[in-house]
């Protein structure tokens, strides 16, 4: 139904609609928002316009409603549980980010393959062998399984959560996945990310 561009501004959508309702403003113009987001209002017309009729002729668009919608595409009206695998500084700082959990999301547990990282000595999650990952999924409760290992190591991980019944990968490996058609990969290249930053940097000031 939507397009993968527009599901990808989404979360932005969601960032600045969060904004204006902790602000107590009803409703919004797309040219309020094209501003903060930095993108054309017109796009943000043709995005929200997959739900139909919401925006208000002259008034704009009515944020709490909005914002449900976007939520309920997002899948945030539910609760997801997460395993993140590799306890190691990054998957360890994505266990302690208190935002996921404001956006329906919950980490349950950490997994290793290095036994000196087993137990609650890491926080207060837990860190469990890897070998644990299929029984500990269905004890958890666990939908999502995020990759925080090596890029080298990144397949067989996603092998093994594939296997372990995960039908959805965040990974953060700098490598491409092979996976099963049923299974939903999102990459995120934190170097890609910086490097197109610093290429935008270059090109505006030199």
């Amino acid at each position: 139904m939507f397009p993968k561009a527009t599901i990808a501004r989404f979360p932005m959508y969601f960032r600045v609609l969060t904004e204006y309702n902790h602000q107590n403003i009803a409703l919004v113009s797309s040219e309020e928002m094209a501003q903060k987001l930095g993108i054309t209002s017109s796009q943000i017309r043709k995005d929200l316009s997959y739900f139909g009729s919401l925006g208000i002729r002259g008034a704009g668009y009515d944020v709490a409603y909005l914002l449900a919608k976007i939520k309920e595409v997002l899948g945030m009206d539910k609760s997801r549980r997460l395993a993140i695998i590799g306890a190691g500084k990054l998957g360890l700082a994505l266990a302690g980010y208190s935002g996921l959990k404001q956006h329906g999301l919950e980490v349950a547990a950490l997994f290793d393959t290095d036994d000196a990282k087993w137990g609650t000595n890491n926080g207060p999650l837990p860190v469990f062998p890897l070998t644990e990952l299929a029984s500990q999924k269905e004890k958890l409760g666990m939908e999502i399984a995020v990759l925080t290992v090596p890029a080298s190591a990144a397949q067989p991980v996603a092998n093994l959560a594939v296997k372990a019944g995960f039908k959805a990968l965040w990974n953060f490996a700098p490598v491409r996945l092979v996976v099963p058609k049923d299974v939903i990969v999102q990459y995120e290249d934190l170097v890609v990310g910086i490097l197109t930053l610093s290429h935008h940097l270059a090109r505006k000031f030199g």
